[in-house]
C-alpha cells in the first residue's frame, strides 16, 4: 500500500468551532491534517482486471 501524503482536513462547520474555541482556550493555533492517498497509476491490463472482478 502506497504511503499516505498529508492535506489539511475538510472539517464540517460544528468541528471547525470547537477548533477555534480550544484555540482560544490554549492560545495556539491548531492544524487539523488527514492522510491522503494518491490514486494508483494503472496499466490497462490493471484496469482490465479491476472492471472484470467488479
Amino acid at each position: 500500500m502506497p504511503t499516505p501524503t498529508i492535506r489539511i482536513a475538510k472539517l464540517d462547520t460544528e468541528t471547525i468551532e470547537k477548533i477555534q474555541a480550544m484555540e482560544e482556550e490554549l492560545g495556539h493555533s491548531i492544524l487539523a491534517l488527514e492522510p491522503y492517498y494518491l490514486p494508483a497509476k494503472l496499466s490497462d491490463g490493471q484496469v482490465s482486471r479491476l472492471k472484470a472482478l467488479e
